[in-house]
């Protein structure tokens, strides 16, 4: 009995480790080695990386992407050219807060005849925080490390990919309520060939523009030809960068221009089949940005505003805020014939740069000064000075000339805020400094001469910079990963889940069930569908099958507390009380952490008390 007591109490507190887990793993996967011996397959590791940071992203799993993978080498200097050791494997996983990370090695052996090129893999799961690989208990108690090992033909990469995702999220929880046919469709929604094109793209260095631009554009070919309604936006979002880098203006803004369509078109079916949009948003916000800053470049303010308007409070950065602000204020400074759209587009700006400044003033950590900081505050001080709010405009401006005493353009502005207010000593002091920072070229006198002609309406440019492309994603990612997710406005699957919810009250089981197939069709990841279905099967005796269900449930949205009390009530009932302990307890400290009265999990605690 003892040797059995033992048993079960190692089997809770693992089961109690998995539901702390599933919570708080972090994964990075690095591309895999290629150990044939030929250079020409090197793609085929950067595949791994790039499809399983993508393969990955259930619920239960926060993914390192593997962009935010190539930042993080970048920043700590290590070649995305080379294969990093396991030390520096685990420096980058450290860096990126992983707590795992999944590396692997891979062989090929080219067609013959008429044999296919073969692929065969070997990957491992390694725990960052103790510098082991993975390992898992066995019925008799013994722990184990098992290898990954898969192999196929080359033409079936995706395939192996899929299959490689499931064993990796096998063999981190049994309980996985996934069957490997959903990663195997998942993992060929981009067609092979075009998948290919695409992956050695972005092998290809930058430096050989021609070829990479060809690799990009072939892969975006073969996907048309394979999906002739789609596009493949990955490949377009590179074009995109590749002919702004080049200055071909009109080519980039063509192939940002498809990917903001492909992902508005992606996010519009989502809205209305009632799914859970799978849309590619960073692409968006990134294809929408460069495209407002070629806009700006060119003048053409209007279609700058529009492009850029939808990421201001979706993104909340800086660098859209203070963007579109410049936009704003500039745009305002054009308009000759209409003084009241000229009128609002400065509020608007204003509005916009106001938002950009509170960024860094809102922000819970203290912010060393920064470019972006200064650029925003001086735009934002143009656009008060502009709107003849000389107090609000001193405050800004003394700020960045704080920061950059060598600003001859903020001195100046400054010094006619002072005028402005009244303060003819401040006036003067910033104006000595101003017209001995300003002699390059006779700026001083220039603006001087704009001030009394126009009272600066066009000689103070307004600064805007264009952010390295890795600078700007890197910051898009952690926007999104720090920011709080809303509630989505109730839809047709909350009054379809409404409708079963009131009819399983009832007793109206089969029409409840009904009900909860349909939700399930357009909305395969919802955690209260499961739930409804496993209090049903529980409420029929069906056990295994509620224990299915409200685990599903469970993986979905691990912080339903009802179906916690219903696994632990099914436990109770099968005599498994450290199994019915766990979950009481999960479903108790989830309701501190809520704020809220749960009456069936205090119900759950006195049986488990009385457990035995």
């Amino acid at each position: 009995m003892r040797k059995i007591f033992f048993i079960f109490l190692f089997l809770s507190i693992s089961f109690s480790s998995a539901i702390a887990q599933n919570n708080s793993d972090r994964v990075l996967i690095l591309p895999f080695e290629n150990t044939s011996g030929k250079p020409e397959f090197n793609w085929v590791g950067e595949s791994f990386a790039d499809s399983l940071s993508d393969l990955l992203k259930v619920p239960s799993l926060n993914v390192v992407s593997n962009e935010e993978r190539k930042i993080i080498q970048q920043r700590l200097g290590v070649p995305l050219t080379n294969l990093p050791s396991l030390a520096t494997s685990l420096r980058l996983a450290r860096e990126a807060r992983a707590t795992l990370l999944i590396a692997g090695k891979y062989n090929i052996v080219p067609a013959q005849g008429e044999t296919a090129a073969s692929l065969s893999i070997v990957a491992r799961i390694i725990r960052v925080n103790e510098g082991r690989f993975l390992n898992e208990e066995l019925p008799d108690g013994r722990r184990i490390t098992r290898d990954i090992n898969l192999k196929d033909a080359l033409a079936n990469l995706q395939t192996i990919e899929g299959q490689l995702t499931f064993q990796i999220l096998y063999q981190r929880d049994k309980n996985l309520p996934f069957a490997q046919k959903y990663f195997l469709e998942a993992a060929n929604k981009v067609p092979a060939r075009a998948f290919e094109a695409y992956i050695k793209g972005l092998l290809t260095s930058e430096s050989e523009a021609q070829t990479r631009e060809n690799y990009f554009k072939n892969a975006m070919r073969l996907y048309a030809e394979a999906k002739p309604e789609e596009t493949y936006t990955d490949a377009a979002l590179e074009l995109g960068h590749l002919y702004l880098n080049q200055r071909q203006n009109q080519n980039a803004v063509d192939y940002f221009g498809r990917v903001i369509e492909s992902v508005t078109k992606c996010q519009e079916e989502a809205k209305r089949e009632n799914k859970v949009p799978q849309c590619k948003d960073e692409s968006f916000a990134e294809a929408a940005f460069y495209t407002g800053l070629i806009y700006w470049a060119q003048e053409n303010y209007e279609q700058a505003l529009a492009v850029l308007r939808p990421l201001a409070d979706d993104l909340k950065l800086t660098s859209v805020y203070n963007t579109l602000g410049a936009i704003a204020v500039q745009a305002a400074r054009a308009e000759k014939n209409n003084k009241g759209k000229s009128a609002a587009l400065l509020t608007e700006g204003i509005e916009f740069l106001k938002s950009a400044t509170e960024v860094f003033k809102n922000s819970e950590k203290p912010l060393e000064p920064t470019p972006d900081e200064t650029i925003a505050r001086f735009n934002y001080g143009v656009a008060l000075f502009l709107n003849n709010n000389f107090a609000e405009a001193v405050q800004q401006l003394q700020s960045v000339a704080e920061k950059n005493q060598r600003d001859g353009e903020a001195y100046f502005l400054l010094a006619k805020a002072f005028e402005g207010i009244g303060d003819t000593a401040k006036a003067k002091d910033a104006d000595d400094k101003s017209r001995r920072l300003l002699t390059e070229n006779n700026k001083y006198a220039k603006l001087e001469t704009d001030w009394k002609n126009s009272h600066l309406k066009d000689v103070v440019n307004l600064r805007v910079e264009q952010p390295p492309r890795k600078d700007f994603v890197s910051v898009v990612l952690i926007k999104n990963k720090t920011a709080v997710q809303t509630q989505m406005p109730i839809n047709e699957t909350e009054a379809l889940l409404d409708e079963a919810d009131k009819l399983y009250k009832a007793g109206r089981d089969d029409e409840a069930m009904g009900i909860l197939r349909r939700v399930l069709v357009s909305e395969p990841m919802s955690g209260k569908a499961y739930l409804l279905l496993g209090n049903i099967h529980l409420r029929r005796g069906d056990l295994e099958q509620a224990v299915s269900s409200l685990r599903t449930a469970l993986f979905w949205d691990n912080r339903l507390i009802k179906a916690h009390v219903g696994l632990g009530r099914i436990f109770l009932e099968k005599k498994d009380c450290l199994a019915a302990q766990s979950y009481m307890r999960a479903a108790l400290e989830i309701a501190r952490e809520l704020n809220v009265e749960e009456p069936d999990a205090i119900a759950l605690q006195r049986l488990v008390e009385r457990c035995k």
